[in-house]
């Protein structure tokens, strides 16, 4: 799974799975700098960790996000410190890097 994470493209896939579930390959291709094959790809990658599961219906192929995987790891790892902790030292990341570009 965290394979599966490292890559941005796929983040991206997810979070539009995020944001609209149950979108068809085409509607995922939308405003993707990435040929169809690419998202393909990186759609069977995310399927393999469990991120995302499918629903065929009729020719179409629905693609569902799958949090489960995700809130497991949050509650195995990350449950354990403490989370204000954690959003402080996330908030300080982003002011750097925002400060540096």
């Amino acid at each position: 799974m965290f394979k599966a994470l490292a890559d941005a493209s796929r983040r991206e896939l997810l979070d539009r799975l995020r944001a609209e579930n149950g979108q068809t390959l085409n509607e995922l291709c939308v405003r993707l700098d990435m040929t169809r094959q690419a998202v393909s790809k990186h759609l069977a990658i995310l399927e393999e960790a469990n991120l995302v599961a499918t629903v065929k219906r009729g020719r179409e192929k629905l693609h569902y996000l799958n949090p489960v995987p995700i809130h497991e790891i949050g509650e195995r790892w990350i449950g354990k410190f403490d989370r204000s902790r954690l959003q402080a030292l996330s908030d300080l990341k982003r002011n750097l890097e925002t400060r540096d570009e």
